[in-house]
């Protein structure tokens, strides 16, 4: 049945549904910007984008939207962004828990008690995988969660050094000269950990054969004011794992109380699925805190970061603080304090979701594409300076062969390929490895085969075109790109702080790679 209507005459259609006065009230009617057909018939199309103050009046929210989106353009694609270790992709599922998770501050456990028990069960399946002892009360680790890893090396650091000082005290003895031993290839934030909190760096340098820490001269470098060395599983350069257990063992046979911190920011969700024999956790006596990302292997977007420790022991009880805030009484340690929980939240949906089969089933295919990757470079007349079979991390760090006396260097390379959207970084290695170029590419969970093989065809057709022109004009056009393009514009540096000497970039000129 149709249901009919009547067509109301003219008087009645004036006079509308308004109630009775209501057309003596004069109301300004909307501007011509909030009932524009288009974002780009308004007048804000036709305007800078505000950069230094905020604007005095409102602006539509699809134009806020649209013109946002449109000047984000300029970045470049995360998927062709190989200079990164940081998740790049995760299932719809992942990304709808994540999005209802925004709004939730994760350090309110009293309004989102659901959330810290996640948290709670993040930590339990972390220190498991990382072998932690488990078998009495008067052993069990301890963790959290952090913004990243940069967060919990930070906490690492600062629990080694308040269980030096305590003992120094106890003992009657100077604390006031702290250190710490780690390779020159570590992270940026391992320096910033030692200047923000007084610390003495001592390094084990790099060479042009070795990238990784020396376990001899590592433990030679110990003192009575070293808090702890500090061990990489996955180096952010060629991806190696540093040998833990013979620190360990050199530790042990000289009788030598010294801490071992982990940094497995990279290898943490890698080597206990590609290489489980490997001996660098808590199986070692000596390891008592490690830290790792969830956001680069552990597949979440970032940043979420995990520290666990062997043992109460390990995290002196000063610096945890029982909090009552919002309602609950809290035992915290961090560096900060209200945060989001969707990453928490998404780490555990890919620990449960994947399991360890899952894991190990991406962090294989993921070392397969790396070594298919090496051979095609090594093909092209390349050094390839990672390890492969598993061996290390999911990449390929290579350079040019000196042998072949190129014109042109691995930053012209990394400038040609960015033309084609590939961010593929070239470095500067770490000091005393005679200023060693190299490149590096990082094989993520949604790098395919056939997108590897795209970008070995890119290579193929960047080297021609760099063989076929000559040095000036390589020269030319590198300068060329550090003056106009995006990435090199750093209108907000301010002079002040340029051309420090204290970090190992200043003093010898390594480049940090991107993490």
């Amino acid at each position: 049945m149709v249901h009919l209507t009547s067509v109301a005459s003219d008087e009645t259609a004036k006079r509308g549904s308004v109630v009775e006065g209501m057309e003596n009230i004069k109301l300004e009617g909307p501007s011509q910007d909030e009932v524009t057909a288009s974002v780009y018939g308004s007048r804000f199309a036709a305007q800078e984008l505000p950069q230094h103050e905020m604007p005095e009046s409102e602006m539509p929210k699809d134009v806020a939207y649209r013109l946002i989106r449109d000047d984000l353009t300029l970045d470049g694609n995360p998927l062709n962004n190989l200079a990164s270790f940081v998740t790049t992709y995760m299932e719809e599922e992942a990304e709808k828990l994540m999005a209802e998770a925004l709004p939730k501050n994760f350090i309110d456990y009293e309004e989102y008690p659901q959330t810290a028990e996640i948290q709670n069960r993040c930590v339990a399946m972390i220190a498991r995988l990382f072998n932690a002892p488990t078998q009495s009360d008067d052993e069990n680790a301890m963790g959290t969660s952090t913004v990243g890893s940069s967060e919990a090396i930070m906490l690492g650091v600062l629990c080694m050094k308040r269980r030096w000082q305590n003992r120094r005290k106890a003992e009657g003895k100077d604390y006031s000269k702290p250190n710490i031993v780690m390779n020159s290839a570590v992270q940026v934030c391992w320096e910033k950990a030692c200047r923000y909190f007084e610390v003495e760096e001592r390094y084990s340098y790099c060479t042009e054969d070795r990238y990784v820490i020396d376990p001899a001269e590592a433990v030679d470098l110990v003192d009575e004011n070293t808090i702890g060395i500090c061990a990489i599983v996955g180096t952010t350069y060629t991806g190696e794992y540093e040998d833990v257990k013979a620190i360990n063992d050199l530790l042990v046979k000289k009788d030598i109380d010294c801490p071992i911190h982990v940094d497995a920011a990279s290898g943490g969700f890698v080597a206990p699925f590609v290489v489980p024999d490997l001996q660098w956790d808590f199986r070692l006596e000596k390891v008592v805190s490690i830290n790792v990302s969830g956001h680069k292997y552990g597949l979440v977007y970032p940043g979420v970061g995990w520290i666990v420790w062997r043992s109460p022991d390990y995290l002196p009880k000063e610096l945890v603080f029982n909090i009552n805030y919002l309602g609950a009484d809290q035992a915290s340690f961090t560096l900060n304090f209200s945060k989001g929980a969707s990453q928490v939240i998404g780490q555990y949906y890919q620990m449960i979701r994947l399991g360890k089969r899952g894991y190990r089933s991406i962090m294989t295919n993921l070392t397969r594409t790396s070594d298919y990757l090496a051979a095609n470079l090594k093909q092209l007349g390349f050094l390839i300076m990672s390890k492969g079979g598993g061996q290390g991390l999911p990449l390929v760090a290579f350079r040019l062969d000196p042998k072949n006396k190129h014109h042109y260097d691995e930053f012209a390379l990394a400038h040609h390929l960015r033309e084609r959207g590939w961010v593929v970084p070239a470095y500067t290695m770490a000091p005393h490895s005679q200023n060693l170029k190299l490149m590096r590419v990082v094989v993520r969970e949604d790098f395919s085969r056939s997108r590897c093989d795209t970008l070995v065809k890119d290579f193929k057709l960047a080297l021609q075109a760099l063989n076929e022109m000559d040095t000036k004009t390589i020269d030319d056009h590198t300068e060329h790109l550090k003056k106009h393009s995006a990435t090199h514009k750093k209108k907000n540096s301010h002079p002040h702080y340029k051309n420090e000497k204290h970090s190992l970039q200043g003093k010898h000129g390594k480049s940090h790679p991107i993490c």
